[in-house]
């Protein structure tokens, strides 16, 4: 009876722990599937995907275009006109670089060789160099254009460069001539367009006379902006008769410009035969009259002609 009760306890316990054996095998053989499909590693998949091709090398020249741009030059100023070509290699006995002039299709240069007549062309270029350059003496106006810098590959390659000629100019704001109060401040602009530099150096003068800053009248300065367009300022406090005059911008790189200024008494009266100023100053500031400015001022005239 006792070994009886004994198989039968044990199969009781068999029967009960079945299940979580059954379960637990499982679970244990699905990791080992999962394992066995799973993808490999994320970062792996991407540092594949960003894997960045090597660039391949050309085979042929080709422009640089970094070195190879359009030209703003100055009037009667040396231009240079450069063009860099890739990849010529020991290919120059067979390709040459030419220069040619667009607008009459003017062969000026082939290699180191000038071809034209002007001698203000002249071809430069430096052994072992891709630098090709053009040189123009004395730019004019007229030499303003598109130049062609060509390959002699076939067919032929060409990149086109434009030259633009300048001459810069000066303008006075305000002028040609300027009214002031008395006791006010003169404030000159100076501006300097079209320039492909900003000039050297700004001199100002007054009655043909260099305007001195550190004078004993005092009160004068100036303050010059430089840049594509430069613009210089003089500035006068307190201004009195005596700056009265013909003051003159002079640019080192452009022509003179001049303007007349007029330091008018706070109390003056513009004769009845005379016209009204065109621009005034007052506190440094230009303003044109009002018509109805006019008539009062053309009011007190006449009651002070018939009293």
């Amino acid at each position: 009876m006792a070994v009886a009760e004994l198989i039968g306890y044990l199969a009781v316990a068999i029967c009960v722990t079945c299940p979580e054996y059954v379960l637990s095998a499982q679970r244990e053989t699905g990791k080992s599937l999962a394992n066995a499909t799973a993808p490999p590693a994320a970062d792996n998949v991407i540092r594949a995907a960003t894997a960045e091709p090597k660039p391949t090398p050309r085979s042929g020249p080709y422009f640089d275009l970094a070195a190879s741009k359009n030209v703003t030059a100055l009037l009667g100023k040396t231009a240079y006109l450069n063009c860099r070509v890739k990849n010529l290699g020991n290919k120059t006995l067979n390709m040459q670089v030419s220069w040619v002039r667009h607008r009459d299709i003017h062969l000026l240069t082939v290699g180191r060789y000038t071809y034209t007549s002007d001698q203000r062309f002249r071809a430069i270029h430096q052994a072992h160099s891709e630098d090709w350059t053009l040189q123009i003496k004395y730019p004019q106006h007229r030499d303003s254009g598109i130049y062609e810098c060509q390959i002699s590959t076939t067919p032929h390659m060409s990149h086109f460069i434009h030259l633009s000629v300048v001459e810069p100019t000066t303008e006075i704001i305000g002028g040609p001539d300027l009214y002031i109060d008395r006791g006010s401040t003169i404030n000159l602009t100076c501006v300097v367009l079209y320039s492909p530099e900003p000039p050297a150096y700004i001199f100002w003068n007054h009655n043909d006379a260099i305007i001195s800053y550190d004078s004993p009248r005092g009160g004068v300065s100036v303050v010059t902006e430089k840049g594509e367009t430069t613009t210089s300022f003089l500035l006068i406090q307190q201004a009195r008769p005596s700056d009265s005059g013909t003051y003159q911008c002079n640019p080192s790189n452009a022509q003179s410009k001049s303007i007349v200024v007029h330091v008018l008494n706070a109390n003056s009266i513009f004769p009845l035969s005379g016209e009204y100023p065109a621009a005034m100053q007052r506190g440094g500031q230009a303003f044109a009259p009002t018509s109805a400015t006019h008539c009062i001022v053309l009011a007190i005239n006449l009651f002070i002609a018939l009293s």
